[in-house]
């Protein structure tokens, strides 16, 4: 036989230098969990790798990342209860914890990526992305609360904002809103194909953002978050984010949707972000705990076949688990 692959094969020395993908530090983003308060590190019993922080343990969270060599960071809120209504007017209150937080944070770390939540639930008394009216989500007034918390988290100094929301043209809209207000150059990451998925339970434990039970509101998320059995309408999803003046896309979950990653990688050539959900880093958590899986192999794999799928960056529960992997290499 004149071509053995396998000699390529046959040391540590030679499988490195044929090595095709690589997961580095600058391939992560850390999520953090951001409540009011102070001295607060409340660990999540369905997320147990993340944890819900104070102002003052995140800033602590961030050195000690970024010391791993962490850059970027999304930052989700957990909003009181006392502070919901239908038309989340908090999301750009100028007393919002969350707005206070990113502009300290900055202050503190002025150069890390700081990427920001765009979505109502959080806020809503509903527990949705968008307006509730009439029993339906109304799209069109949902742009006008969005963009107006687009506007505040820039005005917050956060880098990138990222819509989750998946309201058609809130894109276009944000963008737009942040160009006449002087912000051309805050980004925008948007969640371009998120899967109406049932990987997202630990996050809403986490964030207490679930749709809230009641009949005259719809009790799922399914008329906005795209069908898990659809793979073409994730390219219609992405070709309207990009003409619209998405930075990032992204697709969300990311184990469960590797074909998409590298679809929509080999289609557009665009930045793509991938968003390794609670669910997907639970089940693998849980598998390793149970000593079903060994996790030294198991969760460096799980990030490299995201990053081999064609996600420019992952947004993982494991980042800085896997910085601290990568630089005691």
């Amino acid at each position: 036989m004149q071509i053995r692959p396998r000699r390529n094969r046959k040391s540590s020395t030679s499988r490195a230098m044929m090595q095709e993908c690589r997961v580095t530090v600058d391939d992560l983003i850390q999520p953090l969990f951001l409540v009011d308060g102070s001295g607060i590190e409340d660990q999540i019993s369905s997320l147990p790798m993340a944890a819900r922080r104070s102002l003052d343990q995140t800033l602590k969270e961030i050195e000690e990342c970024q010391k791993l060599g962490l850059k970027a960071f999304m930052m989700f809120p957990k909003i009181p209860n006392q502070h919901k209504d239908q038309t989340a007017t908090y999301s750009y209150a100028e007393d919002n914890f969350y707005l206070k937080a990113a502009t300290k944070i900055k202050e503190e770390f002025p150069n890390i990526c700081l990427i920001s939540d765009v979505a109502m639930d959080p806020y809503s008394s509903d527990g949705h992305d968008g307006l509730v009216l009439n029993g339906e989500i109304d799209n069109d007034l949902s742009l006008e609360i969005l963009g107006k918390m687009s506007v505040a988290q820039a005005q917050a100094g956060f880098d990138m904002l990222g819509p989750s929301d998946m309201m058609d043209g809130r894109v276009g809209y944000i963008r737009d809103l942040l160009d006449d207000h002087g912000f051309q150059n805050t980004s925008i990451m948007s969640y371009t194909a998120k899967y109406a998925s049932a990987m997202y339970g630990p996050f809403r434990d986490a964030l207490d953002s679930a749709p809230v039970d009641n009949p005259d509101i719809p009790e799922d998320k399914k008329t906005y978050q795209m069908d898990p059995a659809n793979k073409r309408e994730a390219l219609l999803e992405a070709e309207l984010d990009i003409a619209e003046g998405a930075d990032f896309i992204m697709v969300k979950p990311a184990l469960h949707y590797l074909d998409i990653i590298h679809q929509l990688k080999e289609v557009y050539k665009y930045p793509t972000a991938a968003y390794h959900v609670s669910g997907e880093c639970s089940m693998l958590w849980a598998a390793c705990q149970n000593g079903w899986l060994d996790y030294e192999k198991a969760m460096p794999e799980t990030l490299l076949s995201i990053k081999r799928a064609g996600a420019d960056v992952i947004i993982t529960y494991f980042a800085k688990e896997m910085a601290e992997r990568i630089s005691n290499v």
